[in-house]
């Protein structure tokens, strides 16, 4: 089970990572926002990886009793909003991302260090 809201973000980052989700950003929102601590932001090559990569999601965290609350847009695939409560997911295929700029709107916000990121950092598997 999830012990607290970092450690389920870095889990859903794990599960974009393996899935290979692109270009993953873990923005720390904690004190910033009233309804999450976390928001993933992740691109997927096409609606269908979007699809496949939110589904992949929910089966896994279901398997380990962890369910979201609402997800929107699996059915277009452009963009799919997972809602973890403490940790809210966002794939988007990668031209639709450019159009809302998430990022853009929190940047103020710090940013959690992934594992991808981190061994890039440290040369490793590059």
């Amino acid at each position: 089970m999830v012990r607290d809201s970092v450690a389920l973000a870095r889990w859903l980052a794990r599960l974009i990572e393996e899935k290979k989700g692109e270009d993953l950003v873990i923005l720390d929102v904690r004190g910033r926002s009233p309804y999450t601590d976390f928001i993933l932001i992740a691109s997927a090559r096409s609606a269908r990886h979007v699809q496949g990569l939110a589904e992949f999601i929910e089966a896994e965290t279901a398997r380990e009793g962890v369910y979201p609350m609402g997800i929107e847009g699996l059915t277009q695939g452009h963009w799919v909003v997972m809602d973890y409560g403490d940790a809210v997911v966002h794939i988007f295929y990668e031209p639709v991302r450019q159009v809302y700029d998430l990022e853009g709107l929190w940047s103020e916000a710090p940013r959690l260090e992934t594992r991808k990121s981190s061994e890039e950092e440290a040369g490793v598997g590059g």
